[in-house]
């Protein structure tokens, strides 16, 4: 089978796994969120040779079932979203350091919470909205990433010249990036306007939030393969890479969606 077909083949199993498991019930996505987060963060550990991936697989099941749970505090939870932010902000400027930052045990057992423990946390709850899960708002916040990664790659395999991140995605350009943009708030103002969720003007501020964000949280994750010299963050999806390549975006957005969904609108 060509590489070409088994690429479609394991997108299409990939996508109705996730689909299923959003609109069947909160306790599936809860669960799948968890799981396909366990595995992220076992690949990440393999990318930045954490010695250890136990322990953040265990604060990440742990964090999420004490939410579920209503064991946490809600008020207390944005603090944990201040800290999330924060080191995503850091991640984003680190992007633009042209040395890579060597990392002991602890940095890197920090890094991996950060990065990954706590954006799946804010992902596993970003479609409760006072208190009602609302299957609608992931979906159509991962139909947004899709349409700006699919333009993205249309847009500037026809139409790039200009690099936007060379050094750390030589394939990425600047024309790329604006035509995924464009078509995203579009995309947003679609949705806006027939969903019946949330309003047009909510939808598309959602929609350029996943576009800019998706794409910093694609590029952060091509840094960390980039010092570690590897292509893919594993084998789990034949044709693809890892969970982590195809999951990049959607967790590392996650806290900035779900900032303005539970604490703007």
């Amino acid at each position: 089978m060509s590489n070409f077909y088994t690429r479609i083949i394991s997108a299409i199993v990939y996508a109705a796994i996730f689909i299923f498991a959003i609109v069947f019930s909160s306790d599936t996505y809860i669960g799948l969120i968890t799981f396909f987060g366990s595995v992220c963060l076992w690949e990440f550990s393999k990318i930045i040779k954490l010695q250890n991936a136990v322990l953040p697989i265990i604060s990440l099941i742990a964090i999420i079932a004490l939410n579920y749970l209503k064991v946490l505090d809600t008020d207390k939870i944005i603090y944990l979203l201040i800290f999330c932010l924060l080191h995503s902000v850091y991640l984003i400027i680190d992007l633009y350091q042209k040395n890579y930052s060597n990392r002991n045990h602890f940095l890197k057992s920090f890094t991996t919470i950060s990065y990954l423990v706590l954006p799946f946390l804010f992902l596993s709850f970003l479609p409760f909205l006072n208190g009602n899960y609302q299957p609608k708002l992931i979906i159509y916040t991962i139909i947004i990433i899709w349409t700006n990664d699919s333009f993205a790659y249309l847009v500037g395999k026809n139409f790039g010249k200009n690099k936007l991140f060379e050094r750390i995605s030589p394939k990425k350009t600047i024309e790329g990036f604006i035509g995924g943009f464009l078509f995203s708030v579009f995309a947003g103002f679609l949705i806006g306007r027939y969903s019946g969720i949330l309003t047009v003007q909510n939808w598309l501020i959602l929609a350029i939030i996943t576009s800019i964000f998706g794409t910093f949280g694609d590029l952060v994750e091509s840094k960390f393969k980039r010092q570690a010299n590897v292509k893919d963050s594993g084998t789990i999806m034949p044709g693809h890479g890892g969970l982590l390549d195809r999951l990049d975006s959607l967790f590392f957005l996650a806290p900035f969606v779900y900032l303005y969904i539970h604490y703007v609108i």
